[in-house]
């Protein structure tokens, strides 16, 4: 499989994973490229380092917590273009609180970003990809939708959530051509802690030290690509936190003591 001459829309694509996964198709042959995010003008900045000329290229501002107007996005780019081939959703926020510290409000903006928003999309998308014939979503997890670490309870459920979703929608759509992969990725060189939820849903602010020392995510995105263009079901993509994976399905109990002795955020 290969991205040519395919229609390739990215949502979270005004920095980081996403930035870096629509800054790397680019280079395919005869592609189409639908970003979107919430921030216009980063959106216009994306759309420059793509150098695609503007018949192959849609910037779509959008705001996935606004579940209503999704439907008018996915008609716009159907007109646009006639087809969506690839949808690689990394739209999502993180979090930096304990759980009695959270507030309530915290957990249901993390699931309508990371989960529900996700979901929403999917769905308006799945009817134009079955009536092709195929098709493939791309979904940014993360390791913490494997296993769960400290102060990070709502995004760890609103990840794994994704995995119960799409392995139950994967299943569904095989047999009528459509694919679907879940990347988990490790620690990232992006915003997403400085961005991250504090227990009173304002921005933590803080650039983690581990997500400072961790792949960049222009290096991420081309793992990822060779991923899907392989049509893996589900790949894992970072440093030695990769292991705890691992760790979890061989001996949770050894990473159960590892993650509760682990000391801040």
């Amino acid at each position: 499989m290969s991205f040519a001459n395919s229609v390739v829309w990215i949502t979270g694509a005004s920095s980081g994973i996403g930035e870096a996964i629509a800054v790397a198709l680019a280079s395919y042959k005869n592609i189409s490229l639908v970003i979107s995010a919430r921030r216009a003008d980063e959106l216009h900045r994306v759309a420059n380092q793509t150098g695609l000329p503007a018949s192959h290229l849609l910037v779509l501002p959008m705001d996935m917590t606004e579940i209503n107007s999704l439907a008018t996005h996915v008609e716009t780019v159907r007109q646009r273009f006639g087809r969506i081939d690839y949808l690689f959703q990394n739209a999502g926020i993180s979090q930096r609180s304990s759980v009695v510290d959270t507030d309530f409000s915290v957990y249901r903006q993390l699931m309508e970003v990371n989960f529900f928003g996700v979901v929403a999309l999917t769905k308006l998308v799945l009817p134009i990809m079955l009536a092709q014939g195929s098709g493939h979503f791309v979904v940014t997890s993360s390791v913490a939708g494997k296993l769960a670490t400290k102060q990070r309870s709502g995004y760890c459920a609103s990840k794994h959530a994704l995995h119960g979703f799409f392995d139950a929608l994967r299943s569904e759509v095989y047999e009528a051509g459509l694919r679907v992969t879940i990347v988990c990725p490790g620690y990232i060189r992006t915003a997403i802690s400085i961005n991250a939820l504090n227990a009173d849903g304002q921005k933590h602010d803080q650039m983690d030290e581990n997500q400072q020392k961790g792949m960049a995510a222009d290096d991420f995105a081309r793992r990822l690509l060779r991923a899907v263009e392989s049509q893996k079901e589900e790949v894992y993509i970072g440093g030695n936190e990769i292991y705890g994976i691992y760790l979890k399905r061989l001996f949770p109990s050894l990473l159960s003591r590892i993650l509760r002795n682990r000391k801040g955020v």
